[in-house]
């Protein structure tokens, strides 16, 4: 069998690590939601995602079906920002969930772009194109909007999504430091992270009172079949979230990561507006969305456009993720 070309792989690698990371994130959200409707204790139910993760990337390292690298203090200490921005960000974005519908917690996370760019012209990235600054303005426009007719709005659900923008932000522009430098692939990126996350995590669902009754609760709810799937769908799906967002974070970049969340949004606005429920439609919520929708693809194309315009980068991603 002929080999093919080390460029063809880089993209085939690299297009596969973004379809897959899109695919997940917009199944995550629709489960994370049906599971919250039934159990809206989100910090446990991170807690036990975590700890899952962490157990299958062990077991699967032990009885070598990885080639993941045993933990490192000298990494680990490296890596703990991005395991703290990671669970901010997941924590404060179930906390959203429970408050927001599909569409408009969608559009709000949509404004991740804007953060990632941001954070690109302070750290001295350069300053961002018109038409790239126009299409993140339009994005944020159609939050607003949409935000004016959201009868259902809740301030406690936006503030955490926004807060989650935030996090989410910082820990990806860490995530792809993190990889270039460090030559770490995704899975023991993901190691890293649910292993780090587990003393903060059982720190704070004691702490702030969720533990021993959300736990309880848990194991009580467990027993119908319906919360039993979509929890076990939960655990599953989100190793495979974590997994495809590093994944394409180290084979791609972090924004390109960013815009796969974008255009995947689309998708997900139109399910949300039909499954789940808890959206009451209005002319100035439907425009925003629209706006925001129109806003996120242009910043997509904008940036494609402006990447495929610069030189290939001399550091093989591929390489990188093979270490």
């Amino acid at each position: 069998m002929e080999k093919l070309p080390d460029a063809e792989v880089s993209s085939i690698l690299s297009l596969s690590a973004a379809l897959s990371y899109g695919a997940a994130s917009m199944a995550m959200v629709f489960i994370n939601k049906a599971v919250l409707m039934e159990y809206s204790h989100s910090m446990t139910l991170l807690t036990v995602q975590q700890l899952a993760t962490a157990l299958l990337i062990h077991v699967g390292r032990r009885l070598g079906y990885t080639r993941s690298r045993g933990l490192e203090m000298s990494i680990a200490k490296k890596l703990l920002p991005v395991s703290l921005f990671y669970n901010a960000n997941v924590a404060f974005a179930l906390a959203s969930l429970k408050g927001v519908n599909i569409p408009m917690y969608i559009a709000i996370k949509r404004l991740t772009p804007l953060a990632v760019l941001i954070a690109g012209f302070v750290s001295g990235k350069g300053k961002p194109t018109i038409q790239v600054s126009l299409s993140v303005i339009l994005t944020a426009g159609g939050v607003v909007i949409a935000a004016l007719g959201d009868f259902s709005f809740d301030f406690f659900g936006y503030s955490m999504a926004l807060t989650s923008v935030f996090f989410q932000t910082m820990y990806l522009v860490l995530v792809e430091k993190s990889g270039a430098e460090d030559g770490l692939s995704s899975v023991e990126i993901m190691y890293y992270n649910s292993f780090l996350s587990l003393p903060v995590l059982m720190f704070l669902i004691v702490a702030t009172g969720e533990f021993p009754n959300s736990l309880l609760l848990l194991i009580a709810k467990s027993n119908s079949f319906y919360f039993l799937v979509i929890l076990i769908l939960s655990f599953v799906m989100g190793i495979v979230l974590n997994y495809t967002m590093f994944l394409c974070t180290i084979v791609n970049s972090a924004l390109t990561t960013t815009i796969v969340g974008v255009l995947k949004g689309v998708g997900s606005t139109t399910l949300g507006f039909v499954l789940l429920g808890g959206v009451q439609v209005h002319f100035l919520n439907v425009t925003g969305l629209v706006i925001n929708t129109g806003g996120g693809v242009w910043y997509s194309f904008a940036k494609y456009q402006q990447r495929k315009s610069k030189p290939p980068k001399r550091i093989s991603d591929v390489e990188a993720h093979r270490k």
